[in-house]
């Protein structure tokens, strides 16, 4: 009984510094916040917010190291935590650890997904991905890009050379052998265009974007009607506009809409082959 009792008074003395820490961190005092943060976890070190709140601070401050190590812990305690995916995605980026930050930085997407609005923050992650993935299709699309052009240029080569080489065997070399040499030359410039055709940004198609952001959908949700938006712009519509839906004038409310799993999926397909359209609007 007393234990419980001693482990209840840790608690509630915990919550008093987390929110002492909250005050600290809202005054941009990043030093007093992590001392009260971390009072907080040695009194209760199993709640995720303790360690996610810390690393907060750590991030301010940029300890990247800090803000990895407290983000692991509140993981291992919560793996649904979008706030430490979220960070540790950030961390890892800053330590060039591209594949493992963008790794993060999905997982902190996908489980922020419908997330509670006061808590959500998928713009907030999708603008840090988008901005992973960009540059690492950049480096990529680059170095193929100059492997395609060798390519090209070796291909152009041998033909050039095999044309030389059926003129210095003949006296007659007809019109006919030199439309021959030319149409080749034109396929193969067709072949290498297609090839490159994934790495030239275009238009997203229409139903991959959404009416209101006019942007490539994040978190798509569908109305009653069938009509797709982004989670985010139709609620901002209901609570702002009006309880009714922007296209079909229909009256709508915020529970009815649900998440477009097809939609979904078909962004996250594009993207893999078009990673292109992460900053590209529709």
């Amino acid at each position: 009984m007393v234990t419980g009792t001693v482990s209840a008074m840790a608690a509630k003395q915990a919550e008093r510094l987390k929110e002492d820490g909250n005050t600290y961190f809202k005054k941009e005092r990043f030093g007093a916040a992590i001392d009260a943060y971390t009072e907080a976890i040695t009194l209760s070190p199993k709640v995720p917010v303790y360690w996610t709140n810390r690393a907060l601070c750590h991030m301010k401050r940029k300890d990247w190291t800090r803000v990895e190590e407290d983000c692991r812990k509140a993981i291992q305690l919560d793996h649904n935590s979008v706030k430490a995916h979220y960070m540790l995605g950030l961390s890892l980026l800053e330590r060039k650890e591209y594949a493992g930050g963008v790794k993060e930085l999905q997982r902190a997407l996908d489980l922020g997904r419908g997330a509670n609005p006061t808590g959500y923050m998928i713009e907030e992650i999708w603008e840090e991905l988008a901005k992973a993935k960009y540059m690492e299709w950049e480096l990529v699309s680059a170095r193929r890009s100059w492997e395609l052009n060798s390519l090209k240029e070796t291909c152009e080569a041998a033909l050039n050379q095999q044309r030389a080489l059926d003129m210095s065997r003949t006296e007659d070399f007809s019109q006919e052998a030199y439309s021959s040499h030319s149409e080749r030359l034109k396929a193969l410039d067709r072949v290498f265009e297609k090839a490159g055709i994934d790495d030239k940004p275009t238009e997203v198609p229409d139903y991959l974007c959404c009416n209101i952001t006019l942007e490539i959908f994040r978190d798509p949700v569908i109305s009653p009607s069938g009509v797709t938006y982004e989670r985010a712009a139709i609620l901002e519509h209901l609570n702002k506009v009006g309880k009714f839906d922007p296209i079909t004038r229909e009256k709508l409310d915020q529970y009815k809409l649900v998440p477009n799993l097809a939609i979904k999926e078909a962004v996250a397909a594009y993207l893999e082959k078009h990673a292109w359209a992460y900053k590209t609007g529709c």
